[in-house]
């Protein structure tokens, strides 16, 4: 029987991460208020060391293994914010962490998560045959560490939920990114047990929104990833999934869905408005407050969630290109994010 996550999880991995992660700031947004009729806020967790709000279930998830466990040290597959926290947090606790990639992914994200101090093994044509050579770690004695559907993962990314509620009490909505649903499982928590009233909104992207999906399916499934600007938010949940599905279920008030177009607006709106680069799925709660998509949001943050944009394509995008990012597709891709 799977364990459940409570609130007390949350502040025990903010005593554990404490010192290792940044607080990051919570910010006005005077433009965003104005269009929306209400007070907007934003919480920049694009600021954090590793450009996303990874490394906080990453360094809680590093810091509660056990001595044996940080002996034989981690692994895990990953081409983006995942893999950054956790080659960075295991780095800082002496661990030793392997990041399992395919030979088709682009040496600029090999090499990016080598220099925070992990070992690349590069294996195969695909993410199936990384994920193979994980299992194959695994089974030598190292511990995988997953980026969203595990426990203590879940209880760091939930500690940004306490700072939100320290530097802004009376809050009415927080806007959260929904990708494997680790992020707004914890927030969810958080929210509803100190503050009911808090309405938790999920935000993703038309294009692959595997929470959505499953949500609307009642179940976990299999969905298609396809090419989107939020690329960090596509891929699956898990059919096996043990915590996301049903703390999404139970906790979240509401999943909504933003466009390109709206995602790539508000990429914009950041850059030209707020003075801020963010990649394509930490904008999706700026997108859907400038599509007029949050009803009577009242006192409003929108959670940042990270920075890793390419910035080639953010060029494209600010200068105002109608970019499209169609390529080949792939299933459940996230689940490697």
């Amino acid at each position: 029987m799977t364990q459940k996550i409570t609130v007390h999880d949350s502040f025990s991995a903010r005593q554990k991460i404490m010192g290792h992660v940044r607080t990051t700031p919570l910010v006005s947004s005077p433009s965003l208020s104005q269009t929306c009729s209400a007070e907007v806020l934003l919480k920049l967790e694009q600021t954090q060391i590793t450009g996303s709000f990874k490394l906080r279930g990453a360094t809680n998830a590093i810091l509660s293994l056990n001595a044996a466990q940080k002996e034989a040290g981690v692994v895990g597959v990953s081409t983006g914010n995942h893999g950054r926290g956790l080659a960075y947090a295991a780095s800082k606790a002496g661990v030793r962490c392997i990041i399992c990639m395919s030979k088709l992914v682009p040496q600029n994200k090999v090499e990016a998560i080598q220099s925070l101090g992990a070992e690349v093994r590069i294996t195969g044509s695909s993410q199936d045959d990384a994920q193979a050579e994980v299992d194959r770690l695994v089974e030598d004695g190292m511990t995988m560490i997953p980026p969203f559907d595990h426990r203590d993962i879940i209880a760091g990314q939930s500690t940004v939920a306490l700072e939100i509620l320290e530097q802004t009490p009376d809050l009415d909505t927080v806007l959260v990114p929904v990708s494997g649903g680790g992020l707004i499982s914890g927030v969810a928590l958080v929210m509803k047990t100190i503050s009911p009233s808090i309405r938790v909104v999920g935000v993703s992207m038309e294009r692959g929104a595997a929470m959505y999906s499953c949500q609307h399916a009642g179940k976990p499934i299999l969905v298609e990833e396809v090419p989107t600007l939020a690329d960090s938010l596509g891929g699956g949940i898990g059919l096996n999934n043990a915590y996301t599905f049903e703390m999404t279920r139970d906790l979240v008030d509401d999943l909504i869905l933003v466009s390109e177009e709206e995602i790539a607006e508000a990429i914009r709106h950041a850059y030209w408005q707020e003075r801020l680069v963010i990649e394509g799925s930490g904008s999706v709660g700026i997108a859907a407050l400038l599509a007029g998509k949050i009803k009577i949001p009242g006192k409003c943050v929108s959670l940042i969630s990270g920075q890793n944009i390419d910035m080639a394509l953010h060029k494209r995008l600010i200068d105002g290109e109608n970019v499209d990012v169609a390529a080949p597709t792939s299933v459940n891709g996230s689940l490697y994010a």
